[in-house]
């Protein structure tokens, strides 16, 4: 029966092969947004791992200074991973298309794709305006779009790859004055279900991780400033606290290794409890 029997094979419960299925080493991994918060963690974990980096952001000065960190990982006598800094804006299509072609040049292959660049915009929906609509859809969902497919059609040529969405628990639970995220969450977390079953026969694995409030500089500056917005999030979270950049690259790591190759379309959740009440 699926599921029984301990064995030794590498990478099985009782064997050898485990660790090895985290390595992550001859792997090529595009992170976006990944200069700060959340991308930058990742960006680090994975390179920690052993995959080599494409880091994106709006700005080419950021990435630069990124490479140069990551690249000096390597222990005494190995080189780091190799790094590719290139300046992207996720919601271009012509920017994006040339991002991957930039990296299969580099690399000769993507094999791992963590889609988290993310903006949003708090207001009470009356208060909205078309361009702050524009704005978020444009970066949190149509960005990720157009990243997935661009990558997706190299991935579906070598027949292999990871595609990890960040998305969040506001596109599984709605929340107050931040409409437009929720929308384009969940339209994330849609479009990741599509996708897993469009090119599951590619070998392509596709999953969201949905975290809660994590302690990012922008999130930790905003509860200096707002005594309710604090009181809001430590109140509805079960755990009374936001989680760290690491404890969510581990989700990651697992998602992006071949720990994970019979799991896709699915939503990891790492919420501290918010959205099982």
């Amino acid at each position: 029966m699926p599921g029984f029997g301990l064995t030794n094979e590498p990478g099985l419960t009782g064997g050898s092969g485990l660790p090895e299925r985290f390595d992550l080493h001859g792997k090529v991994a595009l992170v976006t947004g990944s200069t700060r918060g959340i991308g930058y963690g990742i960006a680090r974990s994975l390179a920690s791992q052993g995959a080599d980096l494409v880091v994106t952001s709006r700005s080419q000065t950021d990435c630069d200074a990124i490479a140069e960190e990551l690249r000096s990982f390597g222990a005494p006598g190995i080189r780091g991973p190799r790094v590719l800094p290139q300046a992207a804006d996720v919601a271009s299509r012509a920017t994006i298309e040339r991002l991957a072609e930039e990296a299969i040049s580099a690399f000769g292959r993507i094999d791992i794709l963590v889609n988290n660049a993310g903006t949003a915009c708090t207001k009470p929906a009356e208060e909205l305006t078309e361009e702050d609509w524009d704005l978020v859809i444009d970066v949190d969902l149509k960005g990720v779009f157009l990243t997935s497919i661009a990558v997706g059609r190299k991935m579906i040529a070598q027949r292999s790859g990871k595609i990890i969405n960040i998305a969040s628990m506001l596109g599984l639970v709605a929340d107050r004055q931040i409409l437009p995220y929720c929308v384009a969450k969940g339209g994330v977390i849609q479009m990741t279900r599509a996708l897993a079953l469009e090119w599951a026969k590619h070998n392509i694995q596709v999953n969201a991780l949905c975290p809660g409030y994590v302690m990012t500089a922008m999130n930790e500056q905003a509860m200096k400033d707002n005594e309710r917005i604090r009181a809001h999030i430590l109140d509805s979270t079960p755990m009374r606290r936001l989680a760290t950049i690491d404890e969510l690259t581990g989700a990651v790591a697992f998602l992006a290794s071949d720990a994970s190759n019979y799991m896709t379309g699915q939503t990891l959740v790492i919420d501290g409890g918010w959205t099982a009440q």
